[in-house]
């Protein structure tokens, strides 16, 4: 992991900012657009088409992200796994983990099959909100171990 003791101030206050989304974006049941808004600056982009196709903004992702844990409804992160900060960039790399024991997804009723997989979230902060997300995350891995339809996987679209 990345020495973060010689963080300036304003690194420091983005790396907390872009944590405190994630903590909230990750915990079932709080996650919504009105739980993260005061850490979103206006205009703000969300950007992730493999993760879930349509969203654009950080509110809309806390969203689905709710949505997707009411599925997995003890879904947490296992760990940051790579922490870095550069003036205005935030990078997360992290590791997750949640068992399907909540709401059916689709037609399929929980399976209680548990999955962990790796993410990687890419924020950019201006003015202490967060303007920019990136999300990187292959998530077939983890509908593999769900059990899940793997085609819901594939959102290419040409």
């Amino acid at each position: 992991m990345a020495d973060l003791t010689n963080l300036t101030e304003q690194e420091q206050a983005n790396l907390d900012l872009a944590k405190e989304y994630m903590r909230i974006a990750y915990t079932p049941g709080e996650a919504s657009a009105d739980a993260v808004a005061h850490l979103c600056a206006p205009g703000n982009k969300f950007v992730g088409p493999t993760t879930f196709p349509g969203t654009e903004t950080l509110e809309q992702y806390a969203d689905v992200h709710g949505e997707l844990m009411t599925k997995l409804d003890d879904l947490h992160f296992v760990s940051f796994d790579v922490e870095f900060v550069k003036d205005d960039r935030v990078a997360l790399r992290y590791t997750a983990q949640g068992t399907h024991k909540g709401a059916p997804h689709g037609d399929i009723q929980p399976t209680g099959r548990q999955a962990t997989w790796t993410a990687c979230a890419l924020f950019r902060a201006e003015n202490g909100k967060l303007t920019e997300f990136v999300k990187e995350w292959n998530k077939l891995p983890m509908w593999e171990q769900l059990g899940w339809p793997i085609e819901e996987c594939l959102t290419y679209n040409d």
